[in-house]
């Protein structure tokens, strides 16, 4: 499932920025190869539905010198 607007704001503003920095460097130079920075978006998919009529989510990391896509990702159910 995923988390809320709310509780995504709610956990960023406790967290230092700096320990943010750190964990978000550590998780680019393991996953992002080359790429020196990556672009993060998400979408709510409002008129996909599935068979019980949860909206998709879908979340797509690009490398911005690469031009890769490193994490496409779709959920689904969603609240």
């Amino acid at each position: 499932m995923v988390p809320s607007e709310y509780v995504i704001r709610n956990v960023l503003i406790r967290v230092q920025p700096e320990h943010l920095d750190q964990a978000l460097r550590r998780w680019n130079s393991r996953y992002a190869g080359e790429d020196e920075s990556l672009a993060i978006d998400g979408k709510t998919m409002c008129n996909a539905l599935d068979d019980q009529g949860q909206q998709t989510h879908v979340l797509g990391v690009v490398g911005h010198e690469t031009k890769l896509c490193h994490t496409p990702k779709k959920w689904v159910p969603c609240p």
